[in-house]
């Protein structure tokens, strides 16, 4: 270890690959168009190329198991032998056909649940669990991974989410079922595969525990205690660091301390008061990782503020007891921000990728040892060159103005209820869609060409329409009720809308993973945001036009649009929030203006940003619901309202959603076995609901038969004038055959259901 600068730790990286590599790999495999080989030739060849590229970076401790071919928590629950019955008798490691059947499922076998993971945009597949659930050694992936690591002479830290965590993660059989009683049963697969590292050489484990950045029962915070004990006891283990993040350890902090470690790793950036308190009391052989750069936003460090931090604790502790790394995992943003050639000078230079990230911590990692911060690094740019537009005056006053009163829809909903009733007419379990439709090679090629200059507006224009009319007649052939217009002039629901309005920059390359093969590219939201012109209203209306029945138009909502962007960090979050809201009301006024009836607000990020911490979570409830009334106060009372919500733990959010004035709710339901709708059953007091009953996650189209059955199940909770039919989410990335296929079915399994309510 070099004695002249602290040990930089890294907690994990980005895995797609700098032009995606993984994604396309990934896509081509499940097409057939490749093999396993291949596959897993391009999975080897991008950890070579990350480790290397993090060993220039300077990182002395480099993550070894943290990539995946699909979900980190996947791979865990594969590691641990905890694959649920339902995918058969798995006797040694699983081929590969079975770990992307637990991701994405197979016809009539259900994949597991895909939930957010904690507060990010990251998402996760759901370990399940049941009583008497044994648990073995089902994997080599951690050790095949380190021993890659050792091979190209790079010294390894493996990573592994730690077994409270995994456990707090799962969802059991039933709702009673105690998972901490699994725990007995859990640590001795975690002692063999931590005995198993050392024997290759591994010196130290870094195990994820996150939940102690969130709220925990004194059962919870003395399993925690105990397990780390036994592995303790039972393992001739490398030496342990429990790396926790996304938050601070407020009333688990005595918990922390009392674990049988070596090392712990803090969130210093999400909660800095953490450093303070636990240096006096710090074990004093531990060795302590301090997250100091901030590992899921683009933008710079200020380098005097983190270096202050690690001083701090090098006066405490000594140089040798001290590492510095980011807050969390660097997968939560993009790999390198020197790929960004095409933004402003003066915006490019406040970015700091992954790479960049981690060059940062170099320069801290020497500069702690000296006696005054670092200098910022040259970012190879010219610096400002044109005014800053972040702050727009016109823009302050507007939502000062807006937010003096709480936002209110003139009419209460019973109301409302009726004149939607009047103004639409539409039949018991009516049925509709999310939004999108699928993209093909053909409309992404004519996309590129458009932003590329080599098709014109008009021509892309003509294209686009001549979709929305093909979508239109899909739409009334399969004889949905209510129709949207397809969505095929958006790349993504969140970058579209940024695309047009003041405040956003769009980056080229700032790709980040969001599940699998499912990348996002978040936009920059630097500065005060305003509408100049209408977004949406020229394509709804062409769609409208070409059908009798009504066509939904679809917005994101404002909380959306602020947690799926990387978002400035010299405004508070919640008059971000406020300015995208009033931009989003501008866009239905004037939708309402053309006559549309309903429009669709998406927030499937709502219940995402809520943090982990019980004071800032009262906080957030009360801004963020504030924030999308702000936005549909104003709609006519005759125009019905619905929004849209992904896979999630709605309990927290409840009161939330009842407070929004939504008409329609229509959420991820069919992984769930519409369980979801247990957790909240009063809702359909407040506002209808569509519970997804089509997975579109998984390449398998429903049956007649498994729409009906999932149909009948809502309608055990859900009364039938206040439900409605549709997929869980999206259609795009689904093919133009199984979309057909598909709604053609959904509306035959209504039209069953309804016929059989009919003659009751």
């Amino acid at each position: 270890m070099n004695t002249s600068r602290l040990a930089v730790h890294n907690l994990g990286f980005p895995r797609i690959g700098p032009r995606r590599e993984l994604k396309h790999a990934l896509e081509s495999f499940w097409a057939g168009r490749s093999s396993a080989e291949e596959l897993l030739e391009t999975a080897r060849v991008l950890r070579a190329e990350v480790w290397h590229a993090q060993h220039r970076a300077g990182v002395d401790w480099i993550p070894s198991g943290d990539f995946s071919l699909y979900d980190h928590v996947l791979d865990t629950v594969v590691l641990l032998g905890c694959i649920p019955p339902r995918f058969g008798q798995i006797d040694g490691e699983p081929p590969l056909s079975t770990y992307f059947a637990l991701a994405r499922g197979l016809p009539g076998i259900p994949p597991l649940e895909l939930t957010k993971w904690f507060d990010t945009n990251y998402h996760h597949l759901v370990p399940e669990v049941r009583e008497g659930q044994r648990f073995r050694l089902g994997s080599e992936k951690p050790f095949r991974e380190f021993s890659e690591a050792t091979a190209l002479g790079l010294r390894s830290l493996p990573v592994l989410l730690g077994p409270v965590t995994f456990l707090a993660l799962a969802r059991a059989e039933t709702p009673r079922m105690d998972k901490l009683k699994l725990l007995p049963a859990l640590l001795p697969v975690y002692a063999e595969i931590l005995d198993r590292l050392a024997s290759l050489g591994a010196t130290w484990v870094q195990l994820d525990e996150p939940i102690l950045s969130t709220p925990l029962t004194p059962e919870w915070q003395r399993a925690l205690i105990w397990a780390y004990e036994r592995l303790r006891l039972w393992s001739k283990s490398p030496r342990i660091l429990v790396a926790t993040y996304f938050g601070g350890l407020d009333d688990n902090r005595t918990t922390a301390l009392e674990l049988a470690v070596d090392g712990l790793h803090l969130d210093l950036v999400r909660a800095p008061h953490d450093l303070a308190a636990l240096l006096p009391v710090l074990p004093r052989h531990w060795v302590l990782s301090l997250g100091v750069i901030d590992g899921r936003n683009p933008w710079r460090c200020r380098l005097d503020r983190a270096w202050a931090l690690v001083r701090r604790a090098v006066n405490a502790l000594g140089p040798s007891q001290v590492w510095i790394a980011p807050s969390c995992s660097l997968l939560h943003v993009p790999l390198s921000a020197r790929l960004e050639t095409r933004l402003s000078p003066w915006l490019r230079a406040e970015l700091a990728f992954a790479l960049e990230k981690l060059e940062e911590l170099n320069l801290l990692a020497t500069a702690a040892l000296q006696t005054s911060p670092p200098a910022p690094p040259d970012t190879g740019g010219p610096g400002p060159s044109s005014p800053n537009p972040r702050e727009i005056p016109e823009v302050r006053k507007r939502v000062a103005a807006a937010t003096q009163q709480e936002p209110r829809r003139s009419a209460p909903a019973h109301i409302r209820r009726q004149l939607h009733q009047r103004r639409l007419a539409l039949p018991p379990l009516p049925t509709t869609t999310i939004g999108s439709f699928p993209q093909d090679a053909e409309l992404r090629r004519m996309r590129a060409q458009w932003k590329q200059g080599r098709l014109g507006p008009e021509q892309y224009q003509q294209f686009l329409q001549q979709r929305i009319t093909a979508c239109i007649r899909i739409q009334e052939a399969a004889g949905l009720d209510v129709l949207v217009h397809g969505e095929f002039e958006r790349n993504d629901m969140v970058e579209y809308f940024a695309e047009h309005l003041a405040g956003f920059a769009i980056t080229d390359h700032g790709w980040v993973q969001s599940y699998g093969s499912r990348c996002v590219k978040p936009p920059l939201l630097f500065g005060d945001v305003y509408r100049p012109a209408p977004i949406t209203v020229p394509w709804w209306q062409h769609a409208q036009a070409a059908t009798q029945r009504p066509v939904k138009a679809i917005l994101t909502g404002p909380i959306t649009l602020l947690q799926w962007s990387f978002v400035r960090e010299d405004l508070p979050r919640d008059q971000v929030a406020y300015q995208l809201a009033l931009a989003i009301r501008e866009e239905i006024r004037d939708l309402e203006a053309s006559g549309c009836s309903i429009i669709q607000v998406d927030e499937p990020a709502l219940r995402e940003g809520l943090p982990l911490s019980a004071p800032d979570q009262a906080l957030y409830l009360e801004w963020a619901p504030r924030a999308f009334q702000l936005a549909i106060c104003q709609a006519k009372d005759e125009t019905q309202i619905h929004s849209h919500m992904c896979y999630c733990d709605f309990r927290a959010i409840e009161p939330a959603l009842r407070a929004m004035e939504i008409d329609v709710l229509s959420l991820e339901a069919a992984r769930s076995r519409m369980e979801i709708l247990d957790v909240c059953p009063s809702w359909a007091q407040y506002f209808a609901l569509g519970p997804g009953v089509w997975d579109v996650h998984s390449p398998h189209t429903p049956t007649v038969a498994e729409l009906t059955e999932r149909i009948q199940l809502a309608l055990t909770r859900i009364p039938p004038e206040r439900l409605w039919i549709n997929p869980d989410c999206g259609l795009k990335t689904r093919s133009a055959q199984e979309v057909e296929a598909g709604l053609k079915n959904l509306v035959e399994a209504a039209q069953r259901v309804r016929l059989a309510l009919s003659q009751t």
